[in-house]
């Protein structure tokens, strides 16, 4: 025969006062807003290369991406695999070394045929 004991709810208030919860959460709820929302913004503000608008072009050679000032090239080679996120495209280079590449710099429907080319020319 089992006997099943219950504890009186007040019992496990009694453990942890109001007043530590309350001020534990406010913490938590601090330190997530602080890591989540305002250090990423003081980041990206500071940093004029997250201001910078970058196209994406895709050629049957060579990945490029250029902004005003300049642009970058890399053979379809150099990439190892290649992964897709909601809102980016990640190109690996090895298991250590990737780079990431924003749906929006491509434009308009250009977004589908850069996933048509990405698996056309990097095999996974």
């Amino acid at each position: 025969m089992f006997l099943l004991s219950c504890r009186q709810p007040s019992s496990f208030f009694k453990k942890v006062s109001p007043l530590a919860f309350l001020i534990s959460s406010v913490l938590w709820f601090s330190l997530m807003i602080l890591f989540w929302f305002l250090m990423p913004y003081m980041v990206y503000k500071k940093a004029d290369t997250f201001k910078d608008r970058f196209k994406a072009i895709l050629s049957d050679s060579e990945f490029r991406i250029e902004n005003d000032r300049g642009g970058r090239s890399w053979d379809w080679s150099e990439f190892t695999t290649w992964i897709e996120s909601p809102h980016f495209y990640h190109l690996y280079f090895s298991s250590r070394s990737f780079f990431i590449v924003p749906k929006d710099a491509f434009e308009g429907d250009d977004a589908h045929e850069a996933r048509n080319i990405l698996r056309a020319k990097i095999k996974v």
